[in-house]
């Protein structure tokens, strides 16, 4: 049965509550209402500018094949252009190592001191935490079955291998990375990149490859320093939580972690270096002369830095597995 609407007795009628009303009506008068004349004219005038929420729209077959191809050629786009980036810098290598007395030795000096230098108690910081975690974790498993001395042959292979190199790294890519491409965004915006092209200065040389190479030397000392550290709290852990002795971990750790895990994580803190810099270079320079293309660029550039980061540690740890173990 249908409802039926009597409203003349309500005294005052003001259009939010027209606006309730008419919404409960599903946008159409009901067939049963009695209204008064200056209610019915309220209730027409908020259904005259009464915008209807458009209804949901169920993507069709064609649409989905349609926005696949449009995400396939935004990733060939972007591989296309990292695959050209990527080979300017090696000219530009090429060229820095025929006459380094023209290179830009004071942006790569200075990106040195703002990546590394700058990052060196974040990483610490983050390092030690790390350490204190694992050890206290790990020492209540290793409690159970006697086997407390195994905590060295643990942290120091997950530490010195992987955590040191890759936690560097992630912490690198949020802080630097992101500066990288904000800074080269920024120049876009700003029509800086534009005034360099028409004074004949190639921004790969002067942009990128200092960038690149800061991070390329920078990345192996900032991993071994966060492994120190990461060290420095597992050690202080398990004196606490197992009563074994600094002296004890620092005599039994280069027994059973062979120095090649060493090299391993300083080879691969030389790529994640190279990488966060690429991608980060990459993102800003595609970035459009609008503040939401600046945005949206710093956040692509650290989300894919973080995904090689782990796509190319998880690489090193196939191609590797025998080196060290």
């Amino acid at each position: 049965m249908e409802a039926s609407w009597d409203l003349r007795q309500i005294e005052r009628l003001d259009h939010t509550g027209a606006q309730l009303l008419w919404n409960a009506w599903g946008h159409a008068w009901p067939r049963h209402v009695l209204v008064l004349d200056l209610q019915r004219a309220t209730l027409n005038r908020v259904a005259r500018f009464t915008v209807l929420p458009p209804k949901p729209h169920r993507s069709s077959a064609k649409e989905l094949f349609l926005r696949l191809g449009e995400w396939l050629m935004g990733v060939e786009s972007h591989a296309a252009g990292a695959l050209r980036l990527t080979g300017q810098t090696a000219l530009d290598l090429l060229q820095f190592l025929r006459d380094p007395s023209k290179a830009p030795w004071r942006d790569i000096s200075g990106h040195i001191y703002r990546i590394g230098a700058t990052a060196l108690p974040i990483t610490a910081l983050v390092g030690f935490l790390i350490g204190v975690v694992l050890a206290y974790l790990m020492a209540r498993q290793l409690r159970q079955f006697g086997a407390d001395a195994f905590i060295v042959n643990i942290l120091g292979l997950a530490l010195i291998r992987e955590l040191g190199p890759v936690l560097a790294a992630i912490l690198v890519a949020g802080r630097s990375g992101s500066s990288i491409t904000a800074q080269i965004g920024v120049m876009r915006v700003t029509e800086e990149l534009d005034a360099m092209r028409v004074m004949g200065i190639r921004k790969g040389f002067r942009l990128v490859l200092p960038r690149a190479m800061a991070l390329a030397l920078v990345m192996p000392l900032l991993a071994v320093w966060t492994t120190v550290a990461a060290l420095l709290g597992g050690v202080l852990a398990s004196d606490l939580s197992m009563g074994l002795s600094p002296e004890y971990f620092l005599i039994a750790l280069p027994k059973v972690v062979q120095l090649a895990n060493l090299w391993l994580a300083v080879a691969k803190s030389v790529v994640f270096g190279l990488l966060i810099a690429l991608i980060s270079c990459h993102f800003g320079l595609r970035v459009l002369p609008n503040t939401q293309s600046l945005g949206e660029g710093t956040t692509a550039a650290v989300v894919s830095s973080i995904t090689m980061v782990i796509l190319v540690d998880a690489l090193f740890a196939v191609l590797f597995k025998g080196v060290g173990l």
